[in-house]
């Protein structure tokens, strides 16, 4: 089992930057995907990024330039990094992670950005 939890979501204006954390309960080398996700209001989740238990990444079209996601093995915490924000980035944002076959999310934490 794998608990999940953000933390770093806040208001910011636009053209801010945030960096949300994800701190897992176990090793990051036993997990195979860690990924971020975001659900606007009255809005679908929409994927944002993943990064491989090897560090391979990838990003969203939407995000692509602006989001990094990053890991840190030693402290079991993977990171977004947020840029160049814009309102239509504010969401719920879910970090979430499959090992072996079973999915797992955190609780979520709001990032809200002004214009």
């Amino acid at each position: 089992q794998v608990q999940l939890v953000e933390s770093g979501g806040g208001l910011v204006q636009a053209g801010g930057s945030l960096r949300l954390s994800c701190l897992a309960s176990r090793s990051l080398f036993s997990i195979n995907l860690m990924s971020w996700y975001r659900q606007a209001p009255g809005k679908q989740r929409e994927w944002v990024a993943t990064i491989t238990s090897g560090g391979l990444t990838n990003h969203g079209d939407s995000v692509k330039g602006r989001f990094t996601i990053s890991k840190d093995n030693a402290k079991n915490t993977i990171y977004l990094q947020m840029n160049s924000l814009k309102p239509e980035d504010t969401a719920v944002y879910y970090c979430a992670a499959v090992a072996g076959t079973i999915n797992y999310w955190g609780q979520g934490t709001q990032v809200t950005v002004s214009s």
